[in-house]
């Protein structure tokens, strides 16, 4: 059995999981509860190799990262979709209104057939595994393209997948850009990509020539607002591991933070204290996470340089290395930033942190609102009216208030962008119908009153149902 689909072979593996799908129009509740299981077991049982080899595509990778963002955030989706799939599956009562009595009307959640993933490289098995499982649990067969970047990663899970998934249920596909274009162009049922907005708008595009529904998990600048009144030790407690797992290259990692003007400089400090306490040397120590590639390094470098050649101040939280080669990057601080260094112009991507002084929450608003929405945004206050005019006064794909990218990791809270951060969710049973048609069924017995309403028009039966309705 071939365990990674070439691009010869990707249009025979599409028609072959049409086919299949063909026949397994409604899967079970038990079928589909012994896929999830075969698929919780394929990472339970692998979990090391996993993060071995996550951490030869990253260079190195911590294992803790990947325990924390990859193995138990997709073990933990798996249990709360087995846990409730059976009521998701049920058909929804919905209500009939008395002139279209005697009737039913529910609404039954139906497989969409043939499911597109396109995974991104930052977290392999999570972003990968995670929408797998709601397509299953769902009832689809699915077809996942992976990124270029994490080879070793991509080969273990096909390797993993073939042995408990026929190609024509499941299939992972490998290759570079062109791979990726001819995988957007197939007639999905339904196309789901996570990464930067920019592919984002390509696979749209591909999707749209044959009317394939989209959910685009993407990204953006996600602001962190810190209240006055706030102490900044406790609010650096609370940002700081989301910003520094897996060095910063999380979709949903505090872009930059709008801080009191009178407390950066605190603020600058108790990110030193606490980033020194949980990595005491960055280039030396296996709980840091390399930066993916050489070129995602040096485009991290090019963000540094050109925001110090137009006037930022440079505040590295760790000794950095004079060895061009290391990929290991401490959480980097930016102050006296301005909206026209590429680092406030670009999502970030790495462990770089512009802080913005404000004098008045508005002022803070104000800029948020005139950006593109972003994928999330960060409250840190424990003053309610505070969290509540941050919270109605602007839009984001999801918010924390008083921690920071750990709503992902919910399983009932509904995850993705608005605007340019994406379209669509995900997780819990937002998720689950996402990846189903929510089909409507009206149904009537043997007794219908339809034929009161046949011509011809203006009788009085019509006259009283009119005046009983029209008001």
């Amino acid at each position: 059995m071939t365990e990674i689909i070439t691009q010869t072979a990707l249009n025979e593996t599409f028609l072959q999981q049409k086919a299949f799908f063909a026949q397994h129009t409604y899967p079970s509740y038990q079928e589909r509860i012994r896929d999830l299981i075969k698929l919780k077991a394929l990472i339970v049982d692998n979990q090391d190799a996993f993060i071995a080899t996550m951490s030869e595509d990253f260079g190195h990778r911590s294992a803790d990262d990947s325990r924390i963002g990859d193995i138990l955030t997709t073990v933990m989706g798996i249990n709360y979709a087995i846990k409730k799939l059976k009521n998701w599956m049920k058909p929804e009562k919905r209500h009939i209104g008395i002139l279209f009595q005697p009737a039913k009307g529910q609404v039954i959640y139906q497989p969409k057939g043939v499911i597109g993933i396109i995974a991104p490289w930052n977290y392999p098995v999570f972003l990968t595994l995670g929408p797998l499982t709601t397509a299953l649990a769902a009832g689809n067969t699915a077809m996942i393209k992976m990124s270029e970047y994490t080879t070793n990663t991509n080969s273990l899970l096909a390797k993993l997948v073939a042995k408990v998934f026929p190609s024509n249920q499941v299939a992972i596909v490998c290759g570079e850009a062109d791979m990726a274009a001819a995988f957007s162009a197939l007639s999905f049922d339904h196309l789901f990509f996570t990464g930067s907005t920019g592919v984002g708008k390509l696979v749209m595009k591909a999707a749209a020539e044959n009317l394939v529904p989209v959910t685009l998990e993407l990204g953006g600048k996600s602001p962190t607002i810190i209240d006055e009144d706030i102490d900044i030790k406790t609010a650096v407690s609370r940002l700081i591991l989301g910003k520094t797992l897996n060095s910063g290259q999380t979709c949903v990692a505090p872009d930059y933070i709008f801080c009191p003007q009178s407390k950066v400089s605190e603020l600058t400090q108790a990110f030193q204290s606490a980033y020194q306490s949980m990595y005491p040397n960055t280039l030396e120590n296996d709980d840091c996470t390399c930066i993916i590639n050489d070129g995602q390094k040096a485009r991290i470098d090019g963000l540094l340089t050109d925001a110090k050649a137009q006037g930022a101040t440079i505040i590295p939280l760790s000794p950095t290395s004079s060895d061009s080669a290391s990929r290991k990057m401490p959480l980097t601080l930016l102050t006296d930033v301005n909206d026209d260094m590429s680092v406030m112009q670009q999502e970030i991507f790495g462990p770089l942190l512009p802080i913005i002084g404000y004098n008045n929450i508005d002022e803070a608003i104000t800029y948020i609102n005139s950006k593109p929405r972003p994928l999330a945004l960060y409250i840190c206050s424990f003053n309610k009216a505070f969290q509540q005019q941050v919270l109605l006064n602007t839009h984001a794909g999801g918010v924390c208030i008083n921690d920071a990218a750990f709503h992902v990791a919910i399983d009932d809270l509904p995850f993705g962008g608005i605007g340019a951060s994406g379209m669509g969710q995900y997780h819990g049973s937002e998720g689950f119908k996402t990846f189903s048609h929510g089909k409507s069924v009206l149904s009537r017995g043997k007794i219908s009153l339809g034929t009161l309403l046949f011509p011809p028009f203006g009788n009085k039966i019509h006259q009283i149902l009119f005046k009983l309705f029209i008001r």
